[in-house]
C-alpha cells in the first residue's frame, strides 16, 4: 500500500478531533505529509575520491561512480540519479532517490562509499524589517552616510583606494538583477556581474522539478540582489550608499525560485560550480537549523575553504530560539559563519500625536507612508503583553476599521498574518508596536500600509485608547527622513543565532553589520530596500574579505578567519554602563574591523579556542604570536571575560532558554604564561594558557562561558576568543517527556483522529488504510547524534528510560551492545538530529513525527499482530554500541489489522 493523504479528507476527519487547551499546539494540527527537514527518499552518496579507488579500476574499466552504481544494482537496490559530483579534492559522489531506508543501509556498506546523508530541505532565507523604497527626492543623509563602513573601518580602506579590485565573488542565492544600474546594468565579461548559473528556475519551490539555465537573473525574489548590492553596489546613487567591495567581480548562482525552499544537494552543486569557476570568495546567505558539523553542505564548504578559497555563510536568524541552534552549511569546520550586529543608525520618520501630550513617535522607513489626514486610533486589546494579537481572525463584533490607525502588538505570528486578519475588518493603516526586547525595524507587507513603532509608544497609545482619550495621529507627508541612533545600534542583532554546535565547535566565527541595511532590489521590486538578517551580515563579510585579499594577497585566504577574529572587537550585551560583553556563542569573536585586518603586523594563531564541556575539559592551550613588522614589539597578555549564557531555562527545565539568552557574571579563570614578552621582527613567541571553568554557576542551566585573551602592544590590540560549556553534554536530557507543547505527555502515539493512544485494556487497532495509521510524535530537548525507531513485540522485555515515573536511566536491562535490544525490525534511523524549537509546525522544527504505514525500513510489510514501537535517542558524546548511552521510550500496545484485500 502506498501511504498518502487527501487534504480534504484529512481536514474532514481531523475536524472531529479533541482540541487541546488554547495554551498548547493542537495534535490535530499535525500535518502527517510534512517531511520536515528532509526531502523524501533523497540522499547524497559520498564516494571515495580518485585517489581512494585509483580512477578507473584496471580490472573493470569503470569509474568510481560506475563502480558504486554497479554494486548497487547487484544488491537489487532501486535508485534514480539526480546529479553527480566529481571534484576529487572537494567532493565525489551523487545525489539520488532511494525509496527504501533499508537500501540506504546497504549502500553505506558498499566498498567505495564513504557516507550516505539525507538531503536536507533549506528554507528560503528569512529577513526581518524588510521594506522597499522608491525615488525619495530629498533624503537628508547623516554626516556619516556609510554608517556600516564607519563601524568596521571599510571607509578607511576605501580612502586608500582598496575596493576589492581583481577579486571574484560567487553569490549563491536567488540570483542577481544585473540590469540594475548600481550593479552594472549587464552581465558577462567586462561587467560587474561576470556570469553565473540558474540551477532551479522561477517556478522551483523545493517540491517540484528544477528547470536550470545559464541566466542567474533575479526578478521575483530579491534576496540575492540585496546581497549583491551590499557587496558591490556602485557609489553615486540617490541613497548615497556603496558596496563594501564595489570593484570586485560578481557571479550569481541561483538556488531559489520565486518562492519556496531549496535543498542542500542543489547548494552543494552550486558551491562546486562556483569553485570550478574560480571564485576567490563564495558567499551563502542561507541555511537551515542543523546543530552539527556533519551535513553535506557543511562538509563541502569546509573542504572548499581548505583549498584556499574563502567561504562566508550566514549563521542563521534564530536568535529568539536560544542556544545550541546553529545552521548548516555554516557549521562547516573551516567555513566562516557570520553573525549580525545592528547598524548604528536607522532611517526614521516621525508621527505627530494629537489630542494628548506625547513626543513624536518614530517609525523606520526611508520614505513617509502614504497616509493623509488626522486619523483616530483603534486598539484590538488592552493587554499589551499578549503575543498572538491578531494572529487569528478578528471576532464578528469588531467594528469597521477603515477610518482608523489600528494598533497591533508584535509577536507569535507573521506581520502579514496580523495585518491580513485586521484588513478583513476594513483596516487600511496599521502600526505594529514592538516588544521590549525586539529591534525597531521596517515592515513590508504587500498591498498594505504598515509600520513598526517602539514598544513604549505602542503601550501609551493603547492605554489612551482604552482610557477614552481622543487621540489622532498625523503622518509626515514630505519625502525626507531623519537618521536616528538605533536603540540596539552596534549590539548583536536579537535575531542572530546562538551556537555552539553539539560537537562543541565555534559558531559563529564573528559578526558584521546585518541589522537595518539599505541595498539594491530588483528593478521590478522597487530598486532599493532595507532588510535585516545574518543574510545581510554575510555579504558584508564577503566584501570585507575581498578588501583583505586585494591588499594582502590571495595567499592569506586560508588564514583569513584567524585574521578577522584576532582583529575583531568584542560587542557589549547592552548599552548600559557596566554591561558585560555579549556571549561569544552569539557574537563570535565580535564585530570585524576590516582596516585592522588589512594593516595588522601581528599574526595570532589559533584565534579561537574550544574548551569543550567540563566532562571532557580541554584546559591547556598554546597560542603563537608572530611579529611581521620591522621593529621589536612588546606584548601584554590579559583575560577579558564575556557574559556567561544560561542556555537552559531555570527550575531544572529540560528546555533551551529563549533569546535573548540570560547572561550572568560567572567567568572562567585563566593563567597566562608568560603574560608579557618581546617579539623581534620575523620571529614568534608562544604563550601557555591554563583555563578553569567557572564554579559559581548553576550547572542545571548548562552555562556557556566565554571570553577573550587580549594581546596588546603600543600600537595594536588583538585577541584570541574562547568558549566552553560548564556542564556534561552527555547528561543533558534529549527527549521531551513533558506536556508543555501539545498538552499531552510526550513522546506519544497518535491515532487517525489526532488523539493520543493510551495504554489501556481496549486495544487500538489500525487498518493501515488511508489515515488509519499510527503516528509517533516526539520532540528533542537537545540534539542527538542518532535517533532510531524500531518495531518490537507487544511483550518485549525492556524498560525504557522514559517512563510514567520520569527519567530512570538505571532501569536498563539490556547488555552493553545495542544489538541485544530485542526488536523485530527497523522503521527509521536519523543521524545528527538538532533540538526542536518552540514554534508550532514540523517545518519550523517544532516537533518530529514518524508515520508508521505498515512497512519496515526495507519496505517489507509488517504482518497482522500486536506490537510496540521503540524510540531511542543517543546522548551527545554517547557510544552508539552501548544501550546505556541511549534515552528511550516504548509505545502502548497497538494492533495491525489490515482491511481485507490488502
Amino acid at each position: 500500500m502506498k501511504f498518502s493523504l487527501t487534504p480534504a479528507w484529512v481536514a474532514a476527519v481531523l475536524s472531529f478531533a479533541v482540541q487541546s487547551s488554547s495554551a498548547y499546539v493542537s495534535l490535530s494540527s499535525i500535518d502527517r505529509n510534512d517531511t520536515g527537514r528532509y526531502m523524501p527518499h533523497s540522499y547524497i552518496v559520498e564516494m571515495a575520491s580518485v585517489n581512494g579507488l585509483g580512477g578507473k579500476r584496471a580490472y573493470t574499466g569503470r569509474t568510481v561512480h560506475e563502480e558504486v552504481y554497479h554494486s548497487m544494482r547487484k544488491r537489487g537496490i532501486l535508485f534514480d540519479i539526480f546529479n553527480e559530483f566529481d571534484v576529487s579534492e572537494i567532493f565525489v559522489g551523487a545525489s539520488m532517490k532511494i525509496e527504501s531506508a533499508d537500501d540506504v543501509s546497504k549502500v553505506s556498506e558498499i566498498p567505495g562509499v564513504k557516507a550516505v546523508r539525507p538531503v536536507m530541505r533549506i528554507p528560503r532565507p528569512q529577513v526581518f524589517d524588510a521594506f522597499t523604497v522608491s525615488d525619495p527626492t530629498d533624503p537628508r543623509l547623516p554626516a556619516t552616510p556609510f554608517s556600516t563602513h564607519v563601524m568596521t573601518g571599510v571607509n578607511k580602506l576605501h580612502a586608500e583606494g582598496i575596493y576589492g579590485e581583481g577579486i571574484k565573488i560567487g553569490i549563491i542565492d536567488s540570483g542577481i538583477d544585473y540590469t540594475h544600474p548600481m550593479l552594472g546594468g549587464a552581465i558577462g565579461k567586462g561587467n560587474k556581474v561576470i556570469g553565473g548559473h540558474d540551477f532551479c528556475g522561477d517556478e522551483y519551490t523545493g517540491q517540484n522539478t528544477p528547470k536550470p539555465d545559464n541566466d542567474p537573473m533575479d526578478s521575483c525574489n530579491g534576496h540575492g540582489t540585496h546581497v549583491a548590492g551590499i557587496i558591490g553596489a556602485n557609489p553615486g546613487n540617490k541613497f548615497n550608499i556603496s558596496g563594501v567591495a564595489y570593484k570586485a567581480s560578481l557571479a550569481g548562482y541561483r538556488v531559489f525560485g520565486c518562492d519556496g525552499s531549496t535543498s542542500d544537494a542543489m547548494i552543494v552543486e552550486s558551491m562546486i560550480r562556483a569553485y570550478n569557476d574560480g571564485m576567490d570568495i563564495i558567499t551563502l546567505s542561507l541555511g537551515g537549523v542543523d546543530g552539527w558539523s556533519e551535513g553535506t553542505g557543511s562538509v563541502v564548504a569546509s573542504r572548499i575553504s581548505e583549498q584556499g578559497r574563502v567561504v562566508t555563510i550566514a549563521a542563521g536568524n534564530d536568535g529568539a530560539l536560544g542556544s545550541w541552534y546553529t545552521s548548516s552549511p555554516a557549521n562547516g569546520l573551516e567555513a566562516i559563519s557570520v553573525g549580525s550586529v545592528n547598524n548604528v543608525v536607522i532611517p526614521a520618520q516621525n508621527i505627530t500625536v494629537l489630542g494628548v501630550d506625547h513626543a513624536p513617535i518614530p517609525y523606520v522607513n526611508l520614505e513617509p507612508l502614504n497616509v493623509t489626514g488626522d486619523l483616530p486610533i483603534y486598539a484590538l486589546t488592552n493587554n499589551t503583553h499578549i503575543e498572538d494579537d491578531a494572529c487569528k481572525p478578528l471576532p464578528d463584533s469588531t467594528p469597521d476599521l477603515s477610518g482608523h490607525v489600528v494598533l497591533i502588538r508584535r509577536g507569535s505570528c507573521t506581520f502579514a498574518e496580523k495585518v491580513n486578519h485586521t484588513a478583513h475588518k476594513g483596516a487600511k493603516v496599521f502600526l505594529v508596536y514592538n516588544t521590549d526586547e525586539g529591534a525597531l525595524g521596517g515592515i513590508d507587507v504587500t498591498n498594505h500600509t504598515v509600520a513598526m513603532i517602539p514598544a513604549a509608544d505602542g503601550r501609551f497609545l493603547v492605554e489612551q485608547f482604552f482610557a477614552g482619550a481622543s487621540v489622532k495621529l498625523r503622518f509626515p507627508t514630505d519625502a525626507s527622513f531623519n537618521m536616528q541612533d538605533g536603540d540596539m545600534g552596534g549590539l548583536s542583532s536579537p535575531f542572530s543565532s546562538y551556537g555552539p554546535t553539539y560537537d562543541m565547535h565555534f559558531k559563529p566565527a564573528f559578526s558584521a553589520p546585518g541589522g537595518n541595511i539599505v541595498s539594491t532590489l530588483p528593478m521590478a521590486m522597487g530598486e532599493y530596500g532595507v532588510q535585516s538578517g545574518t543574510s545581510m551580515a554575510t555579504p558584508f563579510a564577503a566584501g570585507a574579505a575581498a578588501l583583505v585579499l586585494q591588499a594582502r594577497g590571495k595567499q592569506v585566504a586560508r588564514s583569513l578567519r584567524d585574521i578577522f577574529q584576532s582583529t575583531s572587537a568584542g560587542v557589549a550585551a547592552t548599552h548600559e554602563k557596566g554591561s558585560p560583553l555579549q556571549t561569544v556563542s552569539q557574537q563570535g569573536a565580535g564585530l570585524i574591523h576590516v582596516d585592522r585586518a588589512v594593516h595588522t603586523s601581528t599574526l595570532v594563531t589559533p584565534a579561537q579556542l574550544m574548551l569543550n564541556d567540563t566532562a571532557n575539559f580541554d584546559s591547556f592551550h598554546t597560542i603563537t604570536v608572530k611579529n611581521t613588522g620591522s621593529e621589536p614589539v612588546t606584548y601584554q597578555l590579559s583575560h577579558v571575560a564575556a557574559g556567561t549564557a544560561l542556555s537552559r531555562q531555570p527550575d531544572n527545565s529540560i528546555f533551551a532558554s529563549k533569546g535573548p539568552v540570560e547572561l550572568v557574571d560567572a567567568a572562567a579563570s585563566v593563567n597566562i604564561v608568560p603574560s608579557s614578552f618581546t617579539v623581534y621582527p620575523g620571529s614568534t613567541r608562544r604563550a601557555l594558557l591554563y583555563f578553569r571553568a567557572p564554579k559559581n554557576v548553576d550547572k542545571s542551566r548548562l552555562p556557556i562561558f566565554s571570553g577573550f585573551i587580549k594581546i596588546t602592544s603600543p600600537s595594536e590590540t588583538l585577541q584570541v576568543t574562547y568558549l566552553g560549556a560548564a556542564g556534561d553534554l552527555k547528561q543533558q536530557t534529549i527527549l521531551d517527556n513533558t506536556d508543555s507543547f501539545f498538552g499531552e505527555k510526550l513522546p506519544l502515539m497518535m491515532d487517525m483522529f489526532g488523539g493520543p493512544v493510551k495504554e489501556q485494556s481496549a486495544l487500538s487497532n489500525f487498518s493501515m488504510q488511508w489515515i488509519d495509521v499510527p503516528t509517533i510524535v516526539y520532540r528533542m530537548a537537545f540534539g542527538s547524534p542518532m535517533v532510531r525507531i524500531d518495531l518490537c513485540d507487544k511483550d518485549v522485555a525492556v524498560k525504557p528510560t522514559l517512563t510514567k515515573r520520569g527519567w530512570l536511566s538505571w532501569l536498563w536491562p539490556w547488555g552493553d551492545d545495542e544489538t541485544d535490544v530485542p526488536t523485530i525490525g527497523s522503521l527509521q534511523e536519523l543521524s545528527y538530529v538538532p533540538r526542536n524549537s518552540h514554534l508550532t509546525t514540523k517545518q519550523e522544527n517544532g516537533y518530529n513525527g514518524f508515520v508508521f504505514d505498515g512497512k519496515f525500513a526495507n519496505m517489507t510489510r509488517v504482518e497482522n499482530g500486536e506490537y510496540r514501537i521503540l524510540l531511542r535517542a543517543l546522548k551527545v558524546t554517547g557510544d552508539p554500541r552501548k544501550s546505556s548511552d541511549y534515552e528511550s521510550w516504548l509505545s502502548p500496545v497497538f494492533g495491525v489489522q489490515y482491511s481485507s484485500g490488502l
